[in-house]
């Protein structure tokens, strides 16, 4: 235990978030935060609970929606939960003709909300689904969110802020396949599509996360001894990006990551031909 706390003081340094910039940048604004109900969306809404603004939570558990909005009520912040499965089309209907309600629209748009998948292609063959539901909630259900919404931040100069992976702009890996791909995807779409939103005043941030202490990773045993960020490390990360808008935050090492992918992903290939030849 003392081993990875140490690891995990090297690899994410202390972070701190002016709290009084950030009251001044979101005072007074709208900010819906998807995947709200646990882990980072969660410890985001706390971080925000002091500050005068509406934060708008969406999510499949209602039950935890409604705890937390108890909980942020005896704060600052004006707290509006709704209940959704992105993935349902007519879920996602009935969330976006609420957003549409909102007398002001939006000014922040945290895209949190995802799907983890790791799984190998042999056991996948028969598993076409992870691959539907994995693109359904991390690169369908954002795209058709801002498509919808994007008037809105542009009325009001706002800021779409995508908690992204580092896998996103690694060389691909074994065993995520479809979250990668999924990830990736929306990460491309959202590059794609930002010197026109930065020309009509919306800012983009990404966010380029490694692995996060949150329920996604409990069923991969071999993630739960590894180096990770804690959900409210990373809200904190968010917070401060909501009064810098800078374009990307990455860690530290990100560069030797990538990097390394690289290599790895050559090693593997000069391996598999020399596997092959020997046949």
């Amino acid at each position: 235990m003392y081993k990875q706390r140490c690891w995990d003081y090297f690899l994410f340094r202390p972070i701190s978030c002016n709290k009084e910039k950030l009251k001044k940048v979101i005072r007074g604004k709208s900010i819906l935060i998807t995947g709200a109900s646990s882990g980072v969306g969660k410890e985001l809404a706390y971080e925000l609970a002091d500050v005068d603004c509406h934060l708008v939570l969406v999510a499949r558990r209602g039950d935890e929606l409604a705890k937390i909005k108890k909980t942020i009520e005896t704060k600052n912040a004006r707290v509006s939960v709704f209940q959704a499965d992105l993935r349902d089309a007519t879920e996602m209907e009935n969330f976006l003709s609420f957003l549409h309600g909102l007398p002001h629209g939006l000014d922040v748009v945290v895209n949190n909300a995802g799907l983890s998948i790791h799984r190998s292609i042999n056991d996948s063959l028969n598993r076409y689904h992870d691959f539907t539901r994995t693109m359904a909630i991390n690169y369908f259900a954002p795209v058709q969110l801002l498509l919808s919404v994007t008037p809105h931040l542009q009325r009001n100069k706002g800021h779409i802020i995508n908690v992204s992976t580092i896998n996103a702009r690694l060389a691909p890996v074994p065993y995520f396949a479809a979250y990668q791909a999924s990830k990736s995807a929306f990460d491309v779409w959202l590059r794609s599509t930002a010197p026109e939103l930065h020309a009509q005043g919306v800012s983009t941030t990404s966010v380029y996360l490694p692995l996060i202490k949150t329920p996604m990773i409990e069923p991969t045993a071999t993630y739960r001894n590894l180096p990770a960020m804690s959900p409210g490390y990373v809200a904190r990360i968010i917070c401060k990006s909501m009064y810098t808008k800078k374009k990307t935050y990455q860690p530290w090492w990100f560069i030797f990551g990538q990097i390394a992918s690289i290599f790895l992903s050559n090693f593997s290939g000069v391996s598999t031909k020399k596997r092959g030849k020997g046949r």
